[in-house]
Parts: C-alpha cells; structure tokens; sequence
C-alpha cells in the first residue's frame, strides 16, 4: 500500500497517539497558503517547504519513492502532510517523502496542514507517523529514541506509551546504538534484521561476527549460538549444552512484549512451565483479556 493511500483511522493505541498530537484536523477545503487558520487544511508550494534535520528516517528507498511518484502524478497527494512555520518557510513534521515525491512529479503545491510543534513535537509525531507505517530501520528508531530521552528528558516507560512499545523493546532497540558503525549499516541498508543485531550486541567481535552471518545467510537463532560460541572460555560442548536455554530466553522476551509482563518458561526434557507475573489486579484483568480474546 503506498504512504498517500493509508486509512484514516487504526484502532491501536499507537494511531491514537498520534491523533492526540495532531489534534482533531478540520477537513476544509484547500485555499492558497497563508489565509487559512492553524489546523486547517492549506495548499502550499513545494518550494516553500523544507525538510527537518532531525527527521527519524535517514534514508529513502528509491524505487519506492519512484512508484509514491508514479502514483502522485496520476493522483495527486491524497494524504497532506504536516508542516510547522519556519520563519518565512515551512518544515517538515510527517510526510518528507510524499513531499520528495511530489517533487519528482514536479507538482507546484501540496496540501499540507499546518501547525505550531515545539522541537520535542515535531520529534515525536515524526517518530510516530514513521513507526506507525512499519518502514523505519531499527538504527533510525533507536536514535530517535535517543534524541528524546538525551535532548527532551523522555523515559524509557514514557517512550513504551507515546508510540505503542514496551519498555523492554526500547531498551533493547537503544542498546543497538552501541553497535559498530558498520553493523549498524547492515541494518540500515537490510542484510541484518533487529533480531540478529541484539544477538550480535553482545558479541566480542560484532564487525567480524556480522560478515560471517551474512555471508552464512544464518537466520537469527543460529546468530545467537554463534555468538554465545565465541565469548572467551565457552567451549562447544558447554555452548550445546546451553543453546536451548538462548531459544527459551527468546521467546520468553517475545511473550513478554505480546503480553506486556514478565513471562518466564521453564523447559526439561519434554515438559515445563510457563509462568506470567503481574502487579496489580488491572494487569491481571489485561492477560486474562488478552489470552481469551475479551471474551471473559
């Protein structure tokens, strides 16, 4: 689905985020820029826009952009973007690459709204709009959340809320930060997914670690035993005897994001357990719901 084709609404909490930041929009019609109210749906030039230096995205797919383009000369920008006054321009908040793309189609104007964020709103409804179409890098993610909690004093929990995560899926995206530069490329440009990256976080050699994975094409369980088999003193008999408990901590963190608590499993032989720990009775109520579907 292109981005000028989206729905207008999500039911999770993640869309209403970002509905709480942009506020309720009236749909009026387009009029020429700057006779129209804050809020209002505003045609303004392409030329008179620019884009915002802390945008999350770093990079642009181009054949994905030639096909936004593609689409936006046969009809027009149908989603506007969101721009705040930037002394006699305007800057982008959401939707710099409907704007890139409009240029590629050489329109003149672009319906955008316009409204007036602060620094730490643009961040956030940027982040967010990003997110929200499942297509920002992991590194990208990561560093955005960086910048808000370093520049605009956000906490991790904080984060979890604003954009529909939790607290241990930024916490583990942060620690990717830390990556050589170069493994951090291999996720930008796709060879490595998140999943292999937090596996290679915690290796004693990530560069070398990371050009064996890809040229192996290991897929992300066999990247986490290939780095538990190079930490210094692990024999190969220790690190088959301990692999299963590398499969075991995965999913463990894997239910506890779907989930939202803590989720330990404990696996002998063919058998175990599975335990779900929670704090307070709306907690309860919210696995319960969860595991039935809010049929109870």
């Amino acid at each position: 689905m292109s981005e000028d084709t989206l729905p207008r609404r999500r039911p999770s909490g993640l869309g209403r985020g970002l509905s709480s930041l942009l506020g309720e929009v009236a749909q009026e019609a387009p009029v020429a820029g700057g006779s129209a109210p804050r809020g209002a749906l505003q045609s303004i030039p392409v030329a008179s826009i620019e884009p915002h230096p802390g945008q999350p995205r770093r990079t642009f797919d181009e054949a994905a952009l030639e096909e936004l383009s593609a689409s936006i000369q046969q009809r027009g920008v149908i989603q506007p973007i969101v721009v705040r006054p930037h002394g006699h321009r305007f800057q982008i908040v959401a939707g710099e690459r409907r704007w890139r793309a409009a240029q590629r189609a050489r329109l003149h104007e672009i319906p955008a709204i316009v409204r007036d964020f602060s620094e730490a709103e643009t961040l956030e409804v940027a982040l967010i709009e990003n997110i929200q179409r499942a297509d920002l890098n992991a590194i990208d993610e990561a560093a955005a959340y960086s910048r808000l909690i370093a520049d605009y004093g956000h906490s991790q929990e904080a984060l979890g809320k604003l954009v529909g995560k939790s607290r241990s899926h930024i916490a583990n995206l942060l620690r990717l930060l830390d990556l050589p530069s170069g493994v951090k490329e291999m996720v930008v440009d796709g060879r490595l997914t998140m999943g292999h990256a937090r596996a290679l976080a915690s290796a004693p050699d990530p560069d070398a670690l990371a050009e064996e994975v890809v040229r192996r094409g290991l897929s992300v369980r066999e990247t986490e035993k290939l780095a538990q088999a190079k930490k210094p003193g692990r024999s190969k008999a220790a690190v088959r005897r301990t692999a299963p408990d590398a499969d075991i901590a995965a999913l463990e963190r894997q239910l506890s994001e779907l989930l939202g608590v803590p989720v330990a499993v404990r696996h002998t032989g063919g058998s175990g357990s599975m335990t779900l720990s929670y704090s307070s009775l709306d907690q309860l109520d919210m696995i319960c719901q969860r595991l039935t579907g809010g049929t109870i």
